[in-house]
């Protein structure tokens, strides 16, 4: 009875052994197959990515280098003309710009950005902060600016800042760089008219705070304390509109006046007014200074 038992043992032995040969083959076979699999991917990938640098590299066959080269250039040339005129167009130069992601949909169909612009038109220095929405709509997409707020680094812009206020408040981004434009070059014609007087009669005109200022002094050598001021400031309304507006304001001593107590002083705000709406701000500017140096030319 013990050795039937022994033999049926030995038995089931074997098999489980035979079973655990081909179990062992059919694994060898696997990993084979893994790594024949493995290298066929492997390569495959590798080829692609070769292919891919290939060709951001420029080192495709038959002058893919000199092609992509060459495209680059034309592309960076364009942009470049593009800004050329886009700045001779609106006197706006751009000397950075920040672009931060608010909010993306998964979808695609709505993005949110906060951009920071900062530039100079001519030398009115500026940085423009404000948030960009773009919502796709069908084929299209509509886009809304939002959160407007604009710095100026220039201290002589009190008529410009109810203006500020304003652009803020409606988030008018293309009226705030046009009345740029336009406020900066009212400010150049009254520069380079203060400059063009005080070159042309320098015994008389002074620019006590520079030619980028709104006042020119008229002085006499020969009337100490008798000052005559120009007052030429930029006036910008709410809606943009941008108007030059110059005062004649005097100085005289009370010793003078006391002298001359029949002489109508303060008439000379209201002669100039006139002078001003017939002539315009240059030659009504001109007359005063030449009645003002009349003595040194006689």
């Amino acid at each position: 009875m013990e050795e039937r038992m022994s033999e049926e043992n030995i038995e089931e032995v074997r098999v489980l052994e035979a079973q655990i040969e081909r179990l062992q083959a059919e694994v060898a076979v696997l990993q084979g197959q893994q790594q024949d699999n493995n290298m066929d991917i492997t390569f495959h990938l590798k080829g692609q990515m070769q292919d891919a640098m290939s060709y951001v590299c420029g080192r495709k066959q038959g002058g893919g280098k000199e092609k992509v080269l060459s495209k680059l250039k034309e592309e960076v040339e364009e942009l470049e003309e593009d800004l050329k005129w886009q700045t001779r167009m609106n006197a706006i130069s751009l000397d950075s710009c920040t672009t931060k992601t608010l909010q993306s949909s998964k979808s695609g169909s709505k993005l949110v950005q906060q951009l920071c612009v900062s530039g100079h038109c001519s030398e009115l220095v500026f940085q423009v902060e404000f948030q960009l929405s773009e919502v796709k709509e069908g084929q299209g997409s509509k886009r809304m600016i939002s959160d407007l707020n604009v710095v100026m680094d220039d201290s002589d812009l009190q008529s410009f800042s109810s203006f500020l206020s304003g652009v803020e408040e409606s988030s008018d981004l293309l009226l705030l760089f046009r009345t740029l434009r336009t406020f900066s070059d009212r400010c150049e014609d009254r520069c380079r008219t203060f400059q063009h007087f005080q070159e042309k009669y320098p015994s008389v005109v002074s620019l006590p705070g520079g030619c980028r200022s709104e006042v020119m002094a008229l002085n006499h050598p020969e009337l100490p304390g008798c000052i005559l001021f120009a007052h030429w400031s930029v006036e910008v309304s709410r809606e943009g509109a941008v108007a030059p507006k110059i005062n004649l304001l005097t100085k005289i001593p009370e010793r003078a006046l006391q002298l001359f107590p029949s002489q109508p002083v303060g008439g000379a705000a209201e002669a100039f007014q006139s002078l001003l709406r017939i002539l315009g701000p240059e030659a009504a500017l001109e007359s005063v200074i030449r009645a003002v140096s009349l003595s040194q030319h006689t």
